[in-house]
């Protein structure tokens, strides 16, 4: 495979991941914007779902090759980040 194939790939293969990313971050805005938590357990059922989801997807590129492995943490980083906030912001409410 020549170089320049293989950096397509890569950023192919970071774009899918990242597309993954934000529409699980678009979740946390939605539940943000609505702060339910507390009442739909079932939502962050679904977040957590979600969270692992990518992890494995993440894992995946990673031992291919596709992708470094900073860069997966640091999607990962962003979206826990994002979840902390959310459920600081159901406890205040």
């Amino acid at each position: 495979m020549t170089s320049e194939m293989l950096i397509n790939h890569r950023e192919k293969a970071f774009a899918i991941l990242k597309a993954d990313a934000d529409k699980i971050l678009k979740l946390i805005k939605v539940q943000m914007d609505n702060l339910t938590m507390p009442q739909c357990p079932l939502y962050e059922e679904v977040l957590d779902t979600q969270m692992y989801g990518l992890s494995k997807e993440i894992d995946f590129a990673v031992r291919l090759g596709l992708v470094e492995e900073d860069e997966g943490k640091s999607l990962l980083e962003q979206l826990e980040r994002e979840l902390s906030a959310l459920h600081e912001a159901s406890l205040k409410k």
